[in-house]
């Protein structure tokens, strides 16, 4: 995977918030990147919150919450101060395929990210069956519902790490842009 482990007092700090139904595999692939190993995670009750040494310049602290139902009905709590947003969806999941493209749809109306970039990652690549990114992208209605935003769509597989490595560079590309055109804006309103 290649985290660094070395932590630089001068790196920016990003807060990645990862949403995603329960079983979609957000802690498995959050661990993956975190430890590069397998780990046998259960459903998240609450959150897991990891920090990722990704770049020497951007430290990216990621809040996983879990996705029962209970639990999404709190996401929008999570909002404030996000840099960044990670969309995971089990693309073998078809019965609840709907539910999650419902609560991605949901969550891009909170007022507090609703200009934040956006990562959906097609997770469960390995399976035989499994949605594309492009199936993905057209079911989420994600060029409509993100027009306003960077965002990216990346099939992946939590449990192998293929694909994570490209995911996560695509949200530090789009945070670093997004906090750099955001420090620019605040700077304007102060003068």
């Amino acid at each position: 995977m290649g985290l660094l482990s070395s932590k630089n007092p001068k790196a920016k700090q990003a807060q990645i918030l990862l949403l995603g139904l329960d079983y979609a595999g957000k802690s498995t692939l959050l661990y993956k990147l975190k430890l590069a190993k397998d780990i046998v995670t259960i459903p998240t009750v609450g959150f897991n919150v990891e920090t990722l040494e990704w770049e020497k310049s951007l430290s990216l602290t990621v809040w996983d919450v879990g996705g029962q139902t209970r639990m999404r009905s709190v996401w929008g709590y999570y909002c404030e101060h996000t840099d960044g947003l990670v969309y995971v969806v089990d693309s073998t999941d078809k019965q609840r395929l709907e539910d999650s493209r419902r609560e991605f749809e949901h969550i891009l109306k909170n007022e507090h990210i609703k200009n934040v970039p956006v990562v959906l990652l097609a997770n469960k690549q390995d399976v035989p069956g499994a949605l594309t990114a492009e199936d993905i992208t057209r079911m989420f209605k994600v060029k409509k519902l993100c027009c306003n935003r960077n965002w990216y769509v990346q099939p992946c597989c939590a449990i192998t790490g293929e694909g994570l490595t490209e995911g996560l560079r695509k949200v530090t590309e789009f945070v670093k842009s997004h906090m750099k055109s955001r420090d620019t804006l605040s700077l304007f309103k102060q003068n």
